[in-house]
């Protein structure tokens, strides 16, 4: 329904860059409205380890995953494209139930019909997105000097339209509030008695070990020109520190590191180990990466780590803020998937998208807990790295020449443009800006041939 309806308005919700529809497929028609809905691209090809975890932690059987993350990925790009028509009246989207039904809100109430003619459900807010995470930066800065103590948690809850502050004392989150200078008006101050740890174990296991003895988990292979490696959490290592792999070979080394603060690293490997676009399955299937499209709150998640193999929740809240003992990280998203000590560094995931590296939180995955990842695309920013995914081209000589045309990245296409690519012809069924590898053979769901 979300798929149909967001066609049809696709003049009212032009996408730009941020709109990743690369994964989406779709039988075009000429009546868009039409059009039979349809899985994200890669949906059935899905890890049987990822369905599996899906189905325990979700309880979701492999057609309602399949479905439910091809609903979360439509929902992600017409809320990209919302978020660039509303402008500053922007106030968050989030999904909500296995159907993965999109609320979009704003401070404008003349929007409304816009947000309902995309497909999505109206919420106006007294709050925008960008006022809230404006007094959310500015607890950053305060707790960037000094961490606060009795504040484990904070971040902007777009559900709420605030920003939650959770304190082990009233007191201590009345203080932290003044000296940052933000009203509590924008606050909502909620209890937390759990303190959140990394999940760095020093007893061993697989995955990838730090100078022959701490142990985490592999984020996501990763280049930095011909140099290939991966991303993993800052508290893992920090620069010269070398690492060996799970079978205790010489690997390579940690070339950068942050924590606290952020909580990201990169390692370079020898030419002993090949970057490949692949999460491990644990013996059902390895996942492969095809992007790095940030799933909205409340889409499903899952994480695979050395300790706990496969675990699976949903996004609660973007933009967090996690007080550890080392220090206070930013940036971090908050999620309601269990981890333990080893599994840091690890892959989170939603369908075939890479969303971050595991950071730390609480709870086991015994009795369920908290954790927070660092999302990938800041990481890879912050070292200039490339995620290898499908579509990394592995050629020396250099990636393929395209085959001619008049379609070309960069270009604002409106609905009903009409272009050539190689040699077909082609119709956009949704206005957006054109990206690298959104060709009009890649994506259906913005092109129909003629």
């Amino acid at each position: 329904m979300l798929r149909r309806r967001a066609m049809a308005a696709c003049a009212a919700t032009v996408a730009v860059g941020a709109l990743a529809l690369a994964g989406l497929t779709g039988t075009a028609s000429a009546d868009p409205a039409a059009a039979p809905s349809t899985p994200v691209a890669g949906a059935e090809g899905l890890s049987p380890g990822l369905l599996k975890a899906m189905r325990r932690d979700l309880g979701l059987t492999a057609a309602q995953a399949r479905t439910r993350i091809g609903e979360e990925t439509r929902a992600a790009a017409v809320a990209a494209g919302l978020r660039h028509s509303l402008g500053a009246g922007f106030a968050g989207a989030r999904v909500s139930g296995d159907a993965a039904e999109l609320t979009v809100a704003t401070t404008d109430a003349s929007d409304t019909a816009r947000i309902t003619e995309a497909g999505a459900r109206a919420v106006v807010v007294g709050h925008s997105l960008a006022e809230l995470t404006s007094a959310k930066a500015a607890l950053d800065r305060v707790a960037l000097h000094r961490a606060p103590k009795n504040i484990p948690v904070w971040y902007v809850d777009v559900r709420t339209n605030r920003v939650v502050v959770e304190a082990g004392r009233s007191g201590a989150a009345e203080a932290f509030l003044a000296e940052a200078g933000v009203s509590a008006s924008l606050v909502t101050v909620s209890q937390a008695t759990a303190q959140p740890r990394t999940f760095t174990d020093l007893r061993g296991g697989d995955a990838y070990y730090m100078n022959g003895s701490g142990r985490c988990s592999i984020g996501f292979p990763v280049k930095r020109g011909t140099q290939g490696g991966f991303v993993s959490a800052g508290h893992c290592g920090t620069p010269g520190v070398s690492t060996s792999g799970y079978n205790q070979q010489a690997q390579g080394s940690f070339q950068g590191s942050t924590f606290p603060g952020r909580d990201y690293s990169w390692v370079a490997a020898n030419t002993g180990w090949t970057p490949r676009p692949l999460v491990n399955g644990y013996g059902n299937g390895d996942v492969t990466v095809t992007g790095s499209t940030e799933a909205l709150e409340g889409s499903s998640v899952c994480r695979s780590g050395s300790t706990t193999g496969w675990h699976c929740g949903t996004v609660q809240q973007r933009n967090s803020s996690v007080t550890y003992q080392e220090g206070t990280v930013s940036g971090v998203t908050r999620t309601n998937v269990c981890a333990e000590p080893g599994d840091s560094g690890g892959s989170f995931v939603s369908g075939s998208q890479a969303q971050g590296v595991t950071s730390g939180g609480t709870g086991n995955c015994s009795q369920g807990g908290t954790t927070y990842f660092q999302p990938v695309n800041p990481a890879l920013q912050a070292y200039g790295l490339t995620l290898v995914t499908s579509g990394t081209p592995t050629d020396p000589s250099g990636p393929p020449t395209e085959p001619g045309g008049s379609w070309a990245a960069g270009t604002v296409y409106a609905a009903g443009d009409v272009v050539t690519y190689g040699s077909g012809s082609y119709r956009c069924l949704q206005g957006h800006q054109a990206q690298p590898g959104w060709t009009p053979v890649n994506v259906p769901a913005l092109w129909q041939a003629l």
